[in-house]
């Protein structure tokens, strides 16, 4: 009997023992877990403070009617000097441009129409007098296109933004058309023989052909103003029909240019692409939109697992 009342308190003695240790590795386990609990939320919390703003410099998200009516946002540190160099260069390229050193005679019989590339080949002897003066009808109307968008109310108030937003890009289009023309040079198609006298091929103007400047600038002008409507009225139907008369605008410059001989075709695909791109690019830099509102987003980014680490997120939300 005595025996078995040991051997009972013997293990009520280990069975608490056991339990003891039981009990602190129970307790020592919730404290490991609560510490990673409270590792994690700490840093989850680190990463919630980031201001993504001052990474990403994208415009904050802003409430009220007056920034949902805030179509475009200018930066004059950046939009200033750039359109004073583009005006700049234009106006001193072209009056170099249109003073380049006449050819002589022996230069313009050398030129041959087989030494022309197979694509611009067959423009080359090409002249129309009567085109060319119908032409610059068309070219000098089309610098007007967009004053037709202060008619409407919302874009004209903010007539002055537009207005000056107009003014670089046709600046930014100057300046990459008086480039290419300044350093290189091209003869026209009309240079090329034909029924036109000698005598009258002879001008340096002759030789800038490339790239097309009257196709540059009615795309510019006129893509402009379409590009301008769609942004204040996304919804409307009749922005369609206004990139349609860009579009009308733009292929019936270049085809007026071509029979006068004053282009070869790449000299008037490439005129015309980037008359379409520029304005496009200038407008789309300048709209103000919140961030949740943004295609492309760029962030940075904090993983609070497996050790941790700070990089950057891009990310691309389909429409």
């Amino acid at each position: 009997m005595k025996t078995f009342l040991v051997a009972v308190l013997l293990s009520s003695h280990s069975l608490l023992i056991n339990a003891q240790i039981v009990d602190e590795s129970i307790d020592n386990g919730i404290e490991k877990v609560e510490c990673k609990e409270a590792i994690v939320a700490q840093e989850v919390s680190n990463r919630e403070r980031i201001d993504y703003n001052s990474f990403t410099r994208f415009a904050p998200e802003e409430k009220g009617d007056f920034h949902k009516e805030r179509i475009y946002k200018l930066n004059w540190k950046a939009d200033a000097p750039l359109t004073a160099v583009g005006m700049g260069w234009s106006l001193y390229a072209f009056s170099k441009i249109y003073a380049k050193d006449s050819s002589t005679y022996a230069q313009l019989d050398a030129l041959d129409k087989k030494k022309v590339p197979g694509i611009d080949r067959w423009a080359a002897g090409m002249h129309d007098e009567e085109m060319d003066r119908i032409s610059n009808y068309l070219f000098y109307g089309s610098l007007t296109f967009p004053a037709f968008l202060f008619i409407d109310k919302k874009i004209r108030k903010d007539a002055a933004k537009v207005s000056f937003l107009y003014l670089e890009t046709f600046a930014i289009t100057g300046l990459l058309y008086t480039s290419s023309d300044y350093f290189i040079d091209r003869y026209r198609p009309e240079s090329y023989p034909n029924d036109k006298p000698q005598h009258e091929k002879t001008s340096g103007n002759y030789k800038n052909a490339f790239f097309a400047g009257h196709p540059a600038l009615v795309a510019t002008a006129s893509f402009f103003a379409a590009r301008v409507y769609a942004d204040y009225h996304p919804e409307s139907k009749a922005k369609y029909y206004i990139y349609g008369g860009a579009a009308v605008a733009t292929l019936g410059m270049c085809y007026m240019r071509h029979l006068a001989g004053k282009h070869f075709p790449t000299d008037l695909l490439v005129g015309s692409l980037i008359g379409f791109t520029v304005p496009h690019a200038v407008l789309y830099f300048h709209r103000h939109v919140a961030n949740k509102d943004r295609a492309w987003n760029i962030a940075p980014d904090f993983n609070p697992y497996n050790g941790g680490g700070y990089g950057l997120s891009l990310n691309y939300r389909f429409k």
